[in-house]
Formats: C-alpha cells, sequence, structure tokens
C-alpha cells in the first residue's frame, strides 16, 4: 500500500450503503471530483459528461482500470462450479450482455417488472431511476481457472507465464476465505447501489455455473488516476496515490500496466487486490512525528521529508531507511512501477471493539513478477508493517477489452483454444 509504487460527486443519497456505521467519518475525506474520462473505443481519454454519466463499455482496454476512479468499488472473486465448456463460454457471453446494459445504465434483459409474473424478472430493480453513475465493469481470470479446468476447457496451454501465484510474504496472515478465485469481477461507481446491483446481477446470471467465494465493499478511493485533482486520503489520514499513473499517460500505460502477450492478453493487464487491515486504534495512538517518519511525508501537505510541496521529487536518503515512501519508490525497487486504484473499507468490529477496517488494495501492472512482487518484497522492513496486515489476496489476468457488441469478455481465449 503506498503513492509511491506508480512512479514518477456529491454524495447521493444512498452513501451509506458501502461504509456502515462507524467508518463513515473515516472516508469522507476521501472523496474526489466528479470530473470523469471516457474511451472512444480506442486508447485516447477526454473529458465526459456531467456526474452520473455512462463510462462506455467497449474499447481496446477494459474500463475500470486507466478510468478515472469512482468513489464506490463492490469487488468479487467467483468460484467456478460448471466443467461444461460451452456452459462457461455462455456465461461469458451473457455477463457481457448484462454488464454492457447496466454501464448504460439499463436494467438486464427484460427488466425488472413487466414481464411473467409466475417468472422472476431479468433483472433485480434496485437500481431503476438512478443514473448510470460511471459504473465500469472489469473481469479477471484467475491462476486457478488453469489449473482446475484448463483442460476441461482446453485452456491449460494458454496460462500466462505472468500469471503467477504471489509467494508468501512477512507478516502475512491471509485467510483462505478471503483469498484466491477462478475469476473476479471489479464494479466501481460512483452509487454504492450501482455498484452493488451490477454485482448482484451478474451472480444471478451464473447461478449453478460460478458462485461468489468472496466478496468486498470499498468507499473513499485512496488512489487517483486524474492527478488534477486532489489527493485523496487513506484511514491512515496521509494522502495516497501521489505519483500514481495518470489514465492520460499513454506511454506509461504501455511501459508498466497494458500487457504484452500472450496474444490473447495484449492490451490486457495483470490485477493484484490485497486486503489490509489497519491496526486503527494503535495508529490513533501513535504521536504525529512518528506517523510521518513511517511515511516519510507530512500529514498535511504531503509533501516529502525536507520539501514543501506534494509533488517535490522526494529524496530518499532524508528519509529513514524503513520509512514507506522510501521503500517503495520505484528508485528502490530498479523502477518497478504499478498503477493503484484501491479504496478504503471498513466491516464492522472484530468483537474486542476494535474497527476491522483498512485498505482494498488493487493495482494493475504489465507482470506480475516485475511489478507486485519485488516491490512487496522490499517491504519487508516497512515500518508500516508495525500497523498493518495483510489478511486477503488474490491475483488475476485481466483480458483487453470487448471491442463491440459482438465481441465479450475472454473472446480471445476461448477462440484460440478451440478444436
Amino acid at each position: 500500500m503506498t503513492d509511491e509504487t506508480a512512479g514518477s460527486p456529491a454524495p447521493t443519497r444512498r452513501s451509506l450503503l458501502a461504509v456502515g456505521g462507524a467508518g463513515l467519518a473515516l472516508g469522507a475525506a476521501a472523496a474526489g471530483g466528479a470530473v470523469a474520462l471516457t474511451r472512444d473505443g480506442g486508447d485516447d481519454m477526454q473529458p465526459a459528461a456531467e456526474s452520473g454519466g455512462a463510462v462506455p463499455f467497449h474499447g481496446a482496454h477494459q474500463a475500470g482500470i486507466a478510468t478515472p476512479v469512482q468513489d464506490r468499488l463492490h469487488f468479487a472473486a467467483f468460484d467456478v462450479k460448471t466443467e461444461d465448456r460451452e456452459e462457461f463460454v455462455q456465461l461469458l457471453k451473457d455477463w457481457t450482455k448484462a454488464a454492457a446494459l447496466m454501464t448504460e445504465g439499463r436494467a438486464v434483459g427484460e427488466g425488472a417488472y413487466g414481464g411473467l409474473a409466475e417468472a422472476p424478472p431479468d433483472d433485480t430493480g434496485e437500481a431503476l431511476g438512478l443514473k448510470p453513475s460511471r459504473l465500469t465493469l472489469t473481469i479477471g481470470f484467475g491462476p486457478s481457472l488453469f489449473d482446475k479446468y484448463g483442460k476441461t476447457f482446453g485452456i491449460a496451454d494458454a496460462r500466462p507465464e505472468a500469471l503467477v501465484e504471489l509467494p508468501k510474504f512477512p507478516g502475512d496472515n491471509l485467510d483462505k476465505a478471503r483469498s484466491g478465485g477462478d475469476l473476479c469481477v471489479q464494479a466501481c461507481a460512483d452509487d454504492p447501489q450501482v455498484a452493488v446491483h451490477a454485482i448482484r446481477n451478474l451472480a444471478r446470471i451464473g447461478f449453478g455455473k460460478v458462485a461468489i467465494r468472496w466478496s468486498q465493499l470499498g468507499f473513499g478511493k485512496t488512489s487517483s488516476t486524474t492527478p488534477d485533482e486532489q489527493t485523496p486520503r487513506n484511514l491512515m489520514g496521509f494522502k495516497d496515490g501521489t505519483r500514481n499513473i495518470a489514465g492520460t499517460e499513454k506511454a506509461r500505460l504501455d511501459k508498466h500496466v497494458w500487457a504484452d502477450g500472450p496474444s490473447w492478453m495484449a492490451g490486457g493487464s495483470y490485477l493484484v487486490a490485497r486486503r489490509i487491515r489497519m491496526n486503527i486504534e494503535t495508529w490513533d495512538r501513535t504521536s504525529l512525528q512518528e506517523q510521518e517518519d513511517v511515511f516519510g511525508r507530512d500529514k498535511g501537505e504531503g509533501a516529502p521529508v525536507g520539501k514543501a510541496k506534494e509533488r517535490d521529487e522526494p529524496f530518499l536518503k532524508a528519509m529513514k531507511p524503513t520509512a514507506h515512501v522510501r521503500l517503495a519508490h520505484p528508485d528502490s525497487n530498479h523502477g518497478a512501477t504499478i498503477l493503484r486504484r484501491g479504496y478504503s473499507f471498513t466491516d464492522g468490529t472484530d468483537g474486542l471493539g476494535r474497527l476491522d477496517a483498512g485498505l482494498f488494495f488493487l493495482a494493475y501492472m504489465k507482470d506480475v513478477r516485475k511489478g507486485f512482487i519485488p516491490v512487496q518484497r522490499n517491504l519487508a522492513t516497512d515500518a508500516l508493517n508495525e500497523y498493518i496486515q495483510h489478511v486477503g489476496s488474490a491475483v488475476f489476468a485481466v483480458p483487453p477489452g470487448v471491442q463491440d457488441k459482438n465481441d465479450w469478455w475472454g473472446r480471445a481465449l476461448f477462440e484460440k483454444t478451440e478444436a
């Protein structure tokens, strides 16, 4: 969790849905601007319509990666339950069709009402009357999909070399029930009800073929892909994502984010998801000086040690050797750079009166082996480790975008491997 690994709308009436209780105030400071960018089907990013508008679903890359980060998240990992290749491919096609409709603010299938009274409606209905809220839906395939269903689905030889299981890192305390997954869907929107509606409908469509393994709600984005807006803060009160890759920086996206191969992954990316719990109560009793020493930035402006402004180039040697910024900076990691779009979370308390809260870390990169893994290993001596613990983990291959209405999620992978 760092703002250095990335290299050199008004709240709705449903804003409480994704937060819950005591966590509301913690995320308020992270609310960003409502400026959106849309895609024209290619690599260009351009100013979009007002807050609440739609982000185009079709394009060279999946939306939800370089797209301006929305305010809310519903992330779900799925386990595959069918061994029928045709049934699974049909699911991907059905999901794609539903996703395209929902990102436009439209109901799935025949809608939530008006159909046969004796049958369940095609759409669950809780998003009726709501704007698209910049909803993006991003799918990924986990290593276990290739391990468990590689032969059955005919994709065993198509697993990318970069799709590796993450090694165990010092301090990990991973919960298997919150880790892994054959598939993932990342739903981001400015209205939490819109994001929840999207995952709920995909899960309903997938009934009997896939099942949710685990999911996570997120609020208060902790990084931004639009550097002209205010840098958001994490639950520790520090600005996060200062040096994140911007969605308009095509050269940096090509160098650090978009995958080169295999051919079915060209234009895709690799996603690392980590549920990082913060020891909030301990942190809140820590002196300001120690907090700033831990990060290597001041808490107010966000300036690196010895500098005056947030975006001033950090002088790493002026920081303590265990400072988070110093250890996570690309200069300390042979240039390793990733694109972050994480969210804060709070899931009530742990039974001992302590907030179950922290950062749901999401990062996209060209190669997990050259991005997240070396940076995380270098953070073994990070002073921040005293206050955080990684409790959930997953990695996914995120295929390229859906080109048009005849395309579908994962088509290049499955058509390439057809007999």
